[in-house]
């Protein structure tokens, strides 16, 4: 299926070049006297490259057949990360590449969306949130309250975020996977 620049809307999955783009930004410019020309930021689904095409304003984009299933994080061995489809049962190994800075986030036995290209897992959509453990952290001192202040925590996935004087170690914190941000304490 094609659309034009005018149905294009972030998020969307389309095909260049013979490989799967999520497009993260577009720009379509006219300019008097020349032909409009449309400005893509593109992601790629399988290796999580970013580029920059310029590519013709009336020029129609093909969407890519994606498809997206919720899967469990099951365990890691040496070079694979295992899920599951949730779905069907089936058990997929992911690469390091392929599931990127998502390790920094998750947890065996944590539910995320896989992105399926021909039938093929190449990609990992995290939720927005999750909740960590602190693992370790640098204990409060009397006196340091001051707002805006913060210090490292090392969560249990090995992620480092800074927190506010009052998290101590065993507690729980909101995190979120866009920015890598602590968003709150829980419980």
């Amino acid at each position: 299926m094609t659309i034009s620049y005018s149905e294009l809307r972030k998020g969307t999955v389309i095909v260049l070049d013979d490989e799967p783009w999520q497009v993260t930004d577009w720009k379509h410019t006219k300019m008097q006297q020349r032909a409009p020309v449309l400005t893509l930021k593109l992601r790629n689904l399988r290796n999580g490259r970013a580029l920059e095409r310029h590519v013709p304003g009336n020029q129609k984009l093909t969407l890519a057949d994606v498809d997206t299933r919720e899967a469990q994080y099951l365990y890691s061995d040496d070079d694979h990360y295992h899920f599951m489809d949730m779905q069907t049962f089936d058990q997929y190994p992911l690469t390091a590449d392929q599931v990127g800075n998502a390790l920094q986030y998750l947890k065996e036995q944590d539910m995320v969306q896989m992105v399926f290209y021909d039938d093929n897992p190449i990609a990992l959509e995290l939720p927005t949130y999750v909740v960590l453990k602190v693992s370790d952290t640098p204990p409060s001192l009397k006196g340091n309250t001051a707002q805006g202040s913060n210090k490292p925590a090392t969560l249990e996935t090995g992620l480092v975020v800074h927190v506010p004087f009052f998290v101590n170690i065993g507690e729980m914190v909101r995190v979120d996977t866009r920015t890598g941000d602590y968003l709150e304490r829980v419980g």
